[in-house]
């Protein structure tokens, strides 16, 4: 295995392994590299690649083997509420992000206008919509998600794009720095009426059962294997905008909260901060949910078939989570 830097700020590392190896093979490689695999995640600020590995795309069980290297459990979908057609039907730990049949998911809108001036794709909030980390509403939140493409959209169509926080915290000025120390973001669950479009347009958010109610999530993480603070925060859809988005600041889409929201997230997609994915089949990325948001961009959806398969890891999110029994899950009853 040779393992490079993906970009010279030292966010994301590239991973080259034998292409050739079958799905078992892989995974039997990447058990016998955990370690250098996870130094290799934790070192580049978690983003790592690894290119070319065909063999997993027929074998959604070595994802699952290779995703438990990463994590003390992998997370199985049928145990969710999650629609049955966006799981995998030899595999309940595999989400399927697709838009052909039966999953039938849509890519984002194009950002207005699609381009920059010099032609290149927009990557900085808020002309890039929808940055996020997984399941962030959420706690404990997930640690670390495999993404692999099964099948891509043509090249220079359907990137997904990784910000570091590790090094967006960084390049905060001091005074930004002691502002949002000990600040709490409020994050909610798409589909659940407070996201921003939901509150601007005056719509009435559904009365949510226990296991749907807002999360609190400090704006700043400190990862519990390397010690680095990051920024932890989403924007438009997965923060709640009806009693947030910032606890303890004054709420609703022109609140302070709002402005403070809006304010980092522009810094945190600031093009250094970014790396734009162009997919090939049998691409992995491996993603720290801790410490990255991440978006989804357009692609011509009526014209080709996309297809990718996702796992999601979670059991060390942090001393901060200590002894916290997940939120989404209901409480076992004396006969469990």
């Amino acid at each position: 295995m040779h393992i490079e830097p993906l970009t010279p700020s030292g966010f994301g590392a590239l991973a080259k392994i034998d292409p050739t190896l079958h799905g078992a093979g892989i995974a039997a490689f990447g058990k016998a590299n955990a370690a250098a695999l996870r130094d290799a995640l934790h070192g580049a600020n978690g983003l790592l690649i690894l290119p070319g590995l065909v063999g997993l795309c027929r074998t959604p069980d070595a994802l699952v083997r290779l995703s438990r290297l990463f994590g003390d459990e992998v997370e199985d979908y049928r145990e969710t509420p999650m629609a049955r057609n966006h799981i995998h039907r030899d595999a309940g730990e595999v989400f399927i992000v697709s838009n052909a049949a039966p999953s039938n998911r849509q890519p984002p809108a194009r950002p207005t206008p699609p381009r920059l001036a010099d032609g290149g794709l927009p990557v900085s909030f808020p002309h890039r919509r929808g940055w996020h980390t997984d399941q962030s509403y959420r706690r404990p939140p997930p640690d670390i998600s495999l993404f692999l493409c099964v099948r891509p959209a043509p090249r220079d169509q359907a990137q997904t794009l990784y910000a570091d926080g590790t090094r967006a915290y960084a390049a905060l000025s001091d005074a930004m720095k002691a502002r949002i120390a000990g600040l709490e973001g409020l994050h909610a669950k798409p589909g659940t009426g407070r996201s921003e479009t939901a509150i601007r347009a005056g719509e009435t958010p559904p009365v949510l059962s226990p296991l749907e109610q807002p999360q609190r999530q400090p704006l700043v993480r400190r990862h519990p294997v390397t010690g680095r603070p990051a920024l932890f925060l989403c924007e438009a859809g997965q923060m709640d905008w009806l009693e947030g988005p910032i606890v303890g600041l004054s709420p609703g889409p022109e609140g302070e909260g709002a402005a403070l929201v809006y304010e980092l997230m522009a810094h945190f997609t600031r093009p250094e901060f970014v790396h734009v994915q162009e997919w090939a089949e049998g691409d992995l990325v491996i993603y720290d949910n801790r410490c990255l948001i991440h978006a989804a961009t357009w692609f011509e959806a009526d014209r080709h078939e996309r297809v990718m398969w996702r796992t999601t890891t979670r059991g060390n999110p942090g001393a901060l989570y200590a002894g916290e029994a997940p939120n989404w899950r209901p409480a076992p009853t004396n006969d469990d």
